[in-house]
Order: structure tokens, then C-alpha cells, then sequence
């Protein structure tokens, strides 16, 4: 095995104190102290993270606990323009390395050797002991997509059962004082949604800071192979998750190509572009990032949001709660939005090692780690004992500090942490365990804080209970579980690699399908629209759209097999 200290040692030191520490005067253990009790150096792993948002450095109390608990920094590296190409030219990907996906990149690194055998030496065993014991199953996936055999990982997102549903992502979030200002008008669909936006914006013309309101504020940043923001309010009104080219329904397993006639995706596509030509999409969506749209969304500066992490979460602090504004879930009554069933395999998004690492048992220690109760929570909701902990019943709570971090991530942190709380988030954006897994240290609650019973309460706010009044139910999940919706089962799928050739026509048609979206969004007209759309599906089949479809259908049919073998298991 590729010890931890594989750097140049001083001739003086001993090989006992070699094989202890390790050259790097790190031992194995992640003490910040060797057998002499003497402070050793701080190690900076890098980590090469296709999922991440931030580059730089993990500050903030996240960075403080990496400090504290393995005596090491974490050198975030985000996936931008050629960051993998060059990484797998220079023949290493970094120290701990997070996938995006689970096909043609990952399985290239694999070819090329560059990333860590888990089982080589017991690596798992000795220093992934909690992975080892709880992951059986998400273990077996990695090995059996791998090509080799060979175990290099797991997906993110593990649960205990496939059968469970996780919590509802799309819950169609609106601002519901001024849904009640309006009289609470009935929204069946596309159309009633524009209209209801269209007269928010008359009677709040104007955000916190006085800059002007929108419908709804978007950012390109995740676009992949279409819209992020379009594909996403598809599969949020009809139920069929995003895939390849297209949209898959679960419950027939077929597949829908994205620029087919009046496909999902492209009356998604109308609705924002309906949007923009009444001046209800902020102008500035395809140029700002994250950070700019959440700041929208913080201040009031846009009414609705399909996903509840950048509607409600962000918008619902302590200060516009008291003062009778909020965002709730109003979905159209036409609606059936996906809800993701749990995963025992994980999904496709995997936790790795780079073969070149220096510190392969650190690595494997620090993701140990983050798979215990106390690690993901903690990557979750912060340190325990500052921002959560458990009650005498075992059930888990957040503290008065921890309640206000979650509703409003600008909370100063006490000492020895420093800033924000937002200063201070998990920066790798990965998950090990489900959000909606069981804890199995917190008496049978989930990870899920809105789960929790110490969460459960009255309605805080007036707005929270005429919200309750009007939903008929006492939390976002009871409401969204009782309405329509789509359950998307986890299972073994993973992508197929493509050739070559199919790689060259998939990233034309992407660019032509991403290209084109956003032209459509922001056409003057209906018939400039219409165009728009005419054209991209023109240029988009001259670059091999039909064959990329082709291979995503046959992808489909794989799909739907492997969610039948999951829900008899």
C-alpha cells in the first residue's frame, strides 16, 4: 500500500517512527501529534471535486473541525473548463476526488489507473471501518460498474431501503402573502401560474432593497447537457427525471427527447419565456452565478422557486417570518412532481481516492468519518453541541444558535469558529448518507431536520399557520406525500460509456441544446421563440442529436430493469 508518509524523511528518524507516523510527521491515526507529543505539520489535501461550487480553501467552522479532528486543510478544486483533462494529463486527479457521475470521466480514470483500490492492503478494512460495516450494498455497486472488479469508491446519497421515498425537492415555492393578498386564486397550471406571478409583481413591485422584483431569478452554472433550470421545472410538473437528451418516466420506463414536439422540456421553456417577455424573469439569469440568485431569492427579489433548498430556505428567515411573508409550497393542480426513493446502492455521484495520493489512510479516515452519524450530521447542520445535539430521549435538536444558522446561513459563529455559518459550509456539496436515511443514533429519526419531532411544533408565525390552514397538513412532506407524484426508485443503473465518436456528437448537441435554451428564454416574441426552437433542433440533429437519443433510450431500458430488481429486493 501507498503509506501516508510516502515523502522524503530525515535520515535521523527511525523506522519504527516511519512506519508509526509516517515521513510527513502525520500518523496514521489523524493525530496532530506524533509519539513525542511534539505538534506536527498541518497536511493541505487537495481536493479535486466536480460538484463543487467554491475553489479554495474549506474555512469557516467546517475548516476548523478538518483542522482539529485530522490535523488537515482541504484544498477544494472545482470542475471548470479543461480542469479534468489537464488533472488526467498530469497523471493525478488529487487526493480525495468526487465524480459528477459514474460513467465515461470516472471509468476513464479507472483505465489510466488513477484512482485508489480500496481493498488493496485492507485500505477499506483498517481505515473505512463504519463504510465497511454500513455500505454493503453500495460497495458491491462500485465494484460490479467499475469494468475490473476492483472497489474505487461509492455513490453518494446511501439509504437502508429501497422502498422508502426520500423528502419532496420540488415543492413549487410562492410567496404566500402575496398569494394571500391576490385571494388565493386556484392554479391549475402554466397558465395560472404566469398570471398569479404577473400580479405579484404588481403589488410588490419592489424587493427588500429596493431593486426591482421578479417571477423568478435563474443561474447557468449546473447547465449539463440542457438548461438546468428547465429540465428541472419539467421533471417538477410531469414526473419524468431528467436524462440524457430528454426526460425518463419511471413508470414506463421510456424515454423523451428534449426538443420533441411539445416535449416537457420545451413548455418549460415557454413558461420562462412567457415570463421574460412580461419582465418577469431577471434579466441578469444567464450571467449571474449562485451566490447573485440566492441573493434574490433572500431579499424578495423573486416570487416563486421549484426547488424548496433556494425558495423557501433561503427566503424564510426570522425577519420577513415576523413580519408575514414567506415562501410555501403552491404547486399547479396539473402537477405530479418526482419524488426520489431512497437508494441502497447510492447514486451516481462517487466519493473516491486519487492513486497518487501521499495520504491514502487520511483520505479514507476523513470519508470514514463523514459516513458516521456525527460526520454527516455534522456536514449537514455543523458541529454537534453548538448547532445540534440529541435529547435525553436520544432524538435529535437543533440549539438556538443551530435555528438560526438553518434559517439564516449569515449567523456569526461563536468561538473558536469564525464568521458565518455560511462562511464555514461543507464545501465539497457531496453527500454520503441520504438526507432522508435513517440515523441510527437518534432513536429512529432521520437526517432530515424537518423530520425531526423536536421540529414538529405549532406554527411558529401567523403566515406559517394560515399556510397550514390552507395546505390541510402541518408540514411540506404531509402536504406534498398527499398531493400527485412520480416515485423515482434508486438502483444499480449506472450510465453506459460512450465511444469516441458518440463522445464528440454528445458535447455538439449539448452546447447547441444549452446555446439555444437560453436564446429561447430570452426571445422578443412568440414567433421569434418558435424560430429559436426551430433552429436549435435543426443544428442539433446536424451534430448527431438522433443518435444521442438512440443511446439514451437504450440506457432507459437498462434503467427500467434495474428499478424493477430494486423494488423486488
Amino acid at each position: 500500500m501507498k503509506r501516508v508518509g510516502k515523502i522524503i524523511c530525515g535520515a535521523a528518524l527511525s523506522l519504527a517512527a516511519v512506519l508509526a507516523t509516517g515521513c510527513s510527521g502525520k500518523d496514521k491515526t489523524g493525530s496532530a501529534a506524533g509519539s513525542d507529543g511534539k505538534k506536527k505539520p498541518v497536511i493541505t489535501l487537495q481536493v479535486y471535486d466536480q460538484l463543487a461550487n467554491y475553489s479554495g480553501e474549506q474555512v469557516g467552522w467546517f475548516g476548523q473541525i478538518m483542522l482539529d479532528k485530522f490535523n488537515v486543510k482541504l484544498n477544494i478544486i472545482p470542475e471548470s473548463g479543461n480542469t479534468y483533462t489537464t488533472r488526467m494529463e498530469n497523471k493525478n486527479l488529487g487526493d480525495i476526488v468526487i465524480w459528477g457521475d459514474d460513467s465515461d470521466q470516472y471509468h476513464g480514470a479507472i483505465k489510466e489507473g488513477l484512482l485508489f483500490d480500496w481493498d488493496e492492503e485492507d485500505l477499506l478494512k483498517d481505515y473505512g471501518p463504519y463504510i465497511s460495516n454500513h455500505m454493503k450494498a453500495a460497495l458491491d455497486k462500485n465494484r460490479r460498474i467499475s469494468g475490473d472488479g476492483k472497489l474505487y469508491g461509492f455513490g453518494f446519497d446511501v439509504a437502508l431501503s429501497a422502498k422508502d421515498r426520500q423528502s419532496f425537492m420540488y415543492t413549487w415555492d410562492l410567496r404566500f402573502d402575496l398569494y394571500e393578498q391576490l385571494g388565493k386564486p386556484e392554479i391549475k397550471n402554466y397558465d395560472d401560474l404566469f398570471n398569479v406571478l404577473k400580479k405579484m409583481k404588481e403589488i410588490c413591485p419592489k424587493d427588500d432593497n429596493g431593486k426591482d422584483t421578479y417571477a423568478v431569478s435563474l443561474f447557468p452554472d449546473w447547465d449539463g447537457n440542457m438548461v438546468m433550470f428547465v429540465k428541472s421545472m419539467a421533471t417538477a410538473y410531469c414526473g419524468w427525471d431528467e436524462f440524457g437528451f430528454g426526460h425518463y418516466d419511471p413508470q414506463t420506463g421510456t424515454y423523451h427527447p428534449c426538443l420533441e414536439k411539445d416535449s416537457p422540456y420545451l413548455q418549460a421553456l415557454k413558461f420562462l419565456n412567457r415570463l421574460y417577455q412580461a419582465g418577469l424573469l431577471n434579466p441578469d439569469s444567464q450571467t449571474q452565478n449562485f451566490d447573485s440568485m440566492s441573493e434574490d431569492y433572500k431579499n424578495g427579489g423573486a416570487f416563486f422557486q421549484i426547488f424548496n433548498w433556494m425558495g423557501s430556505s433561503l427566503y424564510n428567515t426570522d425577519e420577513h417570518v415576523n413580519a408575514g411573508k414567506a415562501m410555501y409550497p403552491v404547486p399547479p393542480a396539473e402537477a405530479t412532481p418526482i419524488c426520489y426513493g431512497q437508494n441502497v446502492y447510492g447514486g451516481n455521484r462517487i466519493w473516491s481516492i486519487g492513486a497518487k495520493t501521499e495520504y491514502p489512510e487520511l483520505c479514507m479516515e476523513i470519508l470514514n468519518w463523514l459516513c458516521t452519524p456525527e460526520g454527516f450530521m455534522t456536514s449537514q447542520y455543523g458541529p454537534r453541541g453548538v448547532t445540534w445535539d440529541y435529547d435525553k430521549n436520544g432524538k435529535t435538536y437543533f440549539t438556538e444558535l443551530g435555528e438560526k444558522c438553518y434559517t439564516d446561513k449569515d449567523t456569526v459563529m461563536p468561538a473558536p469558529y469564525s464568521g458565518t455559518y455560511k462562511d464555514g459550509v461543507f464545501n465539497m456539496n457531496n453527500t454520503t448518507w441520504g438526507l432522508d436515511a435513517t440515523n441510527p443514533d437518534s432513536a429512529g429519526e432521520t437526517y432530515n431536520c424537518i423530520m425531526w419531532d423536536s421540529r414538529r411544533t405549532e406554527a411558529k408565525s401567523a403566515i406559517e399557520k394560515a399556510w397550514r390552514e390552507w395546505a390541510k397538513a402541518d408540514s411540506v412532506d404531509e402536504f406534498m406525500g398527499a398531493k400527485k407524484y412520480v416515485l423515482a426508485p434508486g438502483s444499480m443503473f449506472s450510465a453506459s460509456t460512450q465511444s469516441d465518436e458518440l463522445k464528440v456528437k454528445w458535447n455538439q448537441v449539448a452546447t447547441c441544446i444549452k446555446t439555444g435554451t437560453w436564446r429561447a428564454m430570452y426571445a422578443s416574441s412568440d414567433a421569434a421563440f418558435d424560430k429559436i426552437v426551430a433552429d436549435m433542433t435543426a443544428e442539433a440533429k446536424s451534430y448527431g442529436y438522433d443518435a444521442c437519443n438512440e443511446f439514451a433510450a437504450g440506457d432507459a431500458a437498462r434503467k427500467k430493469a434495474a428499478e424493477d430488481e430494486a423494488m423486488r429486493s
